[in-house]
């Protein structure tokens, strides 16, 4: 199946099976691999990316599914809200194995972008999704707090 993709505001075509998820198009036929393989199963978050702006599990959506849609990864978020995501994570030493980084910061831009000024229940219910095996959840909740204020500026 010949697709024609939007990734990072490049169109891109790609050659796939039907059925194939998005997740390995983006890391195996893209070569962008910032986006990761947690579960497989859209529990973990490590895949997140943005598709028309919206946070979605890469590894349980499916190229037919994307037909004009936008999709941004890990490598081409670009946004007033992302820097501050950026920023904030950077200032608060968030990461430590970073492996579900990628799945957090997009998932924190989601979030940001929707409520910028989120509770820390509203993070902790946007952010429930993503799963971070060192556990730096408190550092996660505290650095989207963070890019709050630095948007709030």
């Amino acid at each position: 199946m010949s697709v024609s993709l939007n990734v990072n505001g490049e169109t891109r075509s790609v050659d796939v099976p039907a059925g194939t998820p998005l997740l390995w198009v983006i890391r195996d036929h893209l070569k962008l691999t910032g986006t990761k393989f947690g579960c497989g199963v859209s529990s973990c978050g490590a895949c997140t990316v943005h598709v028309d702006g919206v946070p979605a599990r890469s590894c349980q959506t499916y190229l037919e599914d994307l037909e004009g849609a936008e999709i941004t990864t890990i490598e081409g978020v670009e946004s007033k809200t992302a820097s501050a995501v950026f920023q904030a994570w950077e200032e608060l030493n968030v990461v430590q194995c970073g492996y579900c980084q990628s799945g957090q910061v997009m998932s924190a831009i989601g979030l940001l972008t929707e409520n910028p000024k989120p509770s820390v229940q509203d993070i902790e219910d946007y952010m429930w999704g993503n799963a971070c095996r060192c556990a730096t959840y408190q550092r996660i909740r505290a650095a989207v707090q963070r890019a709050s204020d630095i948007l709030e500026a």
